[in-house]
């Protein structure tokens, strides 16, 4: 991961604030080479810096990471051990070089279940960037929205019942509160790799209005070039909001 530098050629108003990534065909990449599988996660991991240090040097907001969801430990328990044993070392790997870079890092989903050295580097890593004010990374780790959702939806009944607040006043952005992106922008842009037209039970709530671009790039092949042209895809799109697009005006009309 290189020093980034805010991108002064790019128009902001074409980049994404928050994009979020489901980082998917690491098993396609190996066994197309002939391959363990976990020698596909273990290239989709540079994959990950690579992307990190581009999206951090163009001066985005956030970037959240896919890596490890809830139904994902239906997986093989060895390949399931070599994913956290993978995770936990890349925390360790990266967790001077977020601080040295600016980059302030956080885990989303629930921590039952996740191992115990995971868990005390990913709070080591959350910790050590706490002050840092570049580009949030978001790494979901036995993450599922529906979970989140449901963690929330009980946050919210506790505070009720405890006097914190009054049925009448949950709204969206109570509710929003208590996801675990709650002080970030909601992702405008969500990319998925390896050719697959589902969301896969990730950031429902808070990719309602998101842009989607889906790749057949699978992931370890996933370059910077791929990531231009999903942020070019995204600045030729016309965001509405549920709006139409204005009247066409006609020739010579001022």
């Amino acid at each position: 991961m290189t020093t980034p530098t805010r991108n002064r050629d790019a128009a902001p108003e074409t980049l994404p604030r928050h994009v979020a990534m489901i980082m998917d065909g690491n098993g396609r990449w190996a066994n197309g080479r002939g391959l363990p599988r976990f020698a596909g996660h273990k290239q989709g991991a540079k994959t990950v810096d690579l992307v990190t240090t581009e999206c951090a040097r163009l001066g985005l907001e956030a970037l959240t990471l896919y890596s490890f969801s809830s139904e994902n430990w239906k997986r093989p328990a060895e390949e399931v051990e070599l994913l956290m044993a993978l995770c936990h070392e890349h925390l360790v790997e990266q967790r001077d070089r977020m601080v040295d870079n600016d980059i302030r890092f956080r885990r989303l989903g629930r921590r039952e279940g996740l191992p115990e050295e995971v868990l005390r580097e990913a709070d080591a890593c959350e910790a050590a960037t706490r002050d840092c004010r570049g580009m949030t990374l978001c790494l979901a780790l036995n993450y599922g929205s529906r979970a989140e959702i449901v963690d929330a939806t009980r946050e919210l009944a506790i505070a009720v019942r405890d006097g914190e607040i009054e049925p009448e006043a949950i709204d969206e952005a109570a509710l929003a509160a208590h996801l675990g992106t709650r002080d970030l922008p909601d992702p405008d842009l969500l990319i998925r790799t390896a050719g697959e037209m589902r969301i896969s039970n990730f950031l429902l709530w808070q990719i309602s209005y998101a842009e989607l671009v889906v790749t057949d790039v699978l992931w370890p092949d996933f370059d910077l070039e791929a990531l231009h042209a999903a942020f070019r895809a995204f600045g030729g799109r016309t965001r509405r909001f549920g709006q139409v697009d204005p009247p066409p005006t006609m020739a010579g009309e001022d």
